[in-house]
């Protein structure tokens, strides 16, 4: 038998395949649910704990001042000595001895250390 007549659809075949018109509101919802559900569970999980974390950031940011015990994202511990917002950055004192001084911009600032935290970054110097 030739390859043709055993792969061409009979009429009950092409029947099966022709729409059955407009899709009913429970099809539609069937169908575009599972998407939503998968938008709705990406913002939940990707958009907005990164949206709170950027948040905290920027509240961090704003609540430097004179005096402040910080820790910068390449690892400089440090005083804040002065902060200029309006040129974005600030100044910070890394040596006590011999009052060395750097200059950061307010982003390079990871954290802001607390008591706990200054006494583990004092004991970890040599």
């Amino acid at each position: 038998m030739p390859l043709l007549v055993l792969f061409s659809p009979t009429p009950s075949v092409l029947a099966a395949a022709e729409p059955a018109g407009p899709a009913g509101p429970l099809e539609l919802l069937i169908t575009y649910l599972p998407m939503v559900l998968i938008v709705f569970a990406a913002w939940f999980l990707l958009y907005r704990p990164e949206r709170e974390r950027m948040r905290r950031q920027r509240e961090l940011l704003d609540n430097i001042k004179k005096n402040d015990r910080v820790l910068t994202n390449a690892g400089v511990y440090g005083t804040v000595s002065s902060v200029d917002r309006e040129h974005d950055r600030l100044v910070l004192k890394v040596d006590e001895g011999s009052n060395t001084k750097m200059t950061f911009t307010l982003g390079s600032i990871s954290r802001v250390l607390t008591d706990t935290d200054t006494g583990e970054a004092e004991g970890g110097r040599a």
